[in-house]
């Protein structure tokens, strides 16, 4: 069975807005043994979507797509879909109750443009929108299934969850199975990596494949196996060649699972009762960022002092001037002055400390841009050590992050 996504409009062709929703779906269906086939994203042009939807219709099974109908002139999905199966908008009273409902919960009147949003095709089964007014088509043509649905991501994934997904697996008779599982690797470049894990891998099972996904200071490997058969037991053979990875890697593979470096950091402080806190120079907050971002972390993070200036670091975490005149504010002394520092300030059991030149200007012969210290504290232990990253400002940033979380991990653990 072959599943594509057509994602329409032009602000995803431009750059102006980053297609979310395909990552999602891709992620949701193969929950159900499904594998997207293909995604194709197309301008709000009549003559490019018919184009794309005939080719889809060629080729695929079912067909998701999203964006394009809203009441507005640059939405032409729907009277291109009518274009395409032959078919006419008519007026649906529900829908129109629909749109009154959100209009009235908003404390506001139906307009015009919005009441055209009832109008829906006449020979599409329609499934009501309780997030917003555009109404969801489920079409068939033949033996092919197509799905319209809104390109605002709060809304599709609203309607995917409550109707198209239980649609799917009453439509078509779904046997595959899919299961990936995810571990989080760090302290390796790809290629050392890869060539370490070279024997492992060469001895795979035929139904498992191995993807290596980098990204800056961590690497994910995803074990990934496909067929049809007891789920069980699929488990437990993906779970052998885990152990035989914790066993290979040791303390570098530090996470069973696909989460945000600020959710591992999280459960490991809400598992052992501890709080937090970080003071950051070069990062600028970005590490207080990735740990609030998660769910609950009110629970352990104090709270972050973000001193980007020398004065901020003298006058809120007692960085003595002297340390500053004799070592600069990239030093090791800094680092451990500021850790300490936010520990005392905030009272907390754990804390960390960067600071460095993010670049991509800044960076002199003896300390070049890329170059980080990094401080943890817990309890009355400390540690702190050099990084020296490249010229790319973003990255250096990522990279000073993941890197501070898991010094601060590893000093807990041990």
């Amino acid at each position: 069975m072959k599943v594509e996504v057509i994602t329409i409009g032009d602000e995803l062709l431009i750059g102006q807005v980053i297609d979310t929703n395909s990552a999602w779906i891709g992620k949701e269906l193969n929950t159900l043994g499904l594998e997207l086939y293909r995604i194709t994203s197309v301008q709000d042009d009549k003559d490019d979507i018919l184009r794309v939807l005939n080719e889809a219709y060629m080729r695929s099974d079912l067909i998701l797509i999203t964006g394009g109908i809203g009441p507005t002139k640059d939405d032409i999905t729907k009277q291109t879909l009518c274009e395409f199966f032959q078919t006419e908008l008519i007026f649906d009273e529900e829908a129109y109750k629909n749109v009154e409902r959100i209009f009235s919960a908003r404390g506001r009147e139906v307009n015009r443009l919005s009441a055209t949003q009832a109008w829906v095709l006449k020979s599409a089964e329609i499934i009501q929108n309780q997030k917003g007014t555009a109404p969801v088509s489920w079409i068939q043509k033949d033996d092919k299934i197509f799905v319209s649905m809104p390109g605002v991501p709060v809304e599709m994934k609203w309607v995917m969850k409550e109707a198209i997904i239980p649609k799917i697996i009453a439509h078509f008779e779904l046997n595959q199975v899919i299961l990936h599982r995810t571990c989080l690797v760090k302290d390796y470049t790809e290629s050392a990596l890869a060539e370490y894990l070279e024997s492992w891998e060469n001895n795979l099972p035929d139904d498992i494949k191995l993807a290596y996904l980098p990204s800056p200071g961590v690497i994910r490997l995803r074990l990934t196996l496909r067929g049809v058969g007891d789920l069980i037991l699929f488990k437990e053979k993906l779970d052998k060649q885990v152990d035989q990875l914790k066993l290979l890697l040791g303390n570098a593979l530090y996470e069973v699972s696909d989460v945000p470096i600020g959710e591992f950091i999280g459960n490991l402080l809400k598992q052992k009762k501890l709080t937090f806190a970080a003071a950051e120079s070069c990062t600028g907050g970005y590490i207080s960022h990735q740990i609030t971002a998660i769910s609950g972390s009110s629970a352990y993070f104090k709270g972050g002092i973000i001193a980007y200036s020398n004065e901020v670091k003298e006058n809120l975490l007692c960085v003595k001037s002297e340390t500053l005149l004799n070592f600069g504010a990239v030093s090791r002394e800094v680092a451990e002055q500021m850790v300490l520092g936010v520990k005392e300030l905030l009272q907390v059991d754990a804390a960390v400390a960067v600071t460095g030149i993010a670049g991509p200007e800044g960076g002199t012969l003896e300390k070049p841009v890329g170059t980080v210290w990094i401080a943890a504290a817990f309890h009355d232990q400390l540690i702190s050590r050099l990084y020296r990253y490249g010229n790319d400002r973003e990255q250096n940033i990522i990279r000073t992050t993941n890197d501070a979380l898991f010094l601060i991990a590893q000093l807990i653990e041990n």
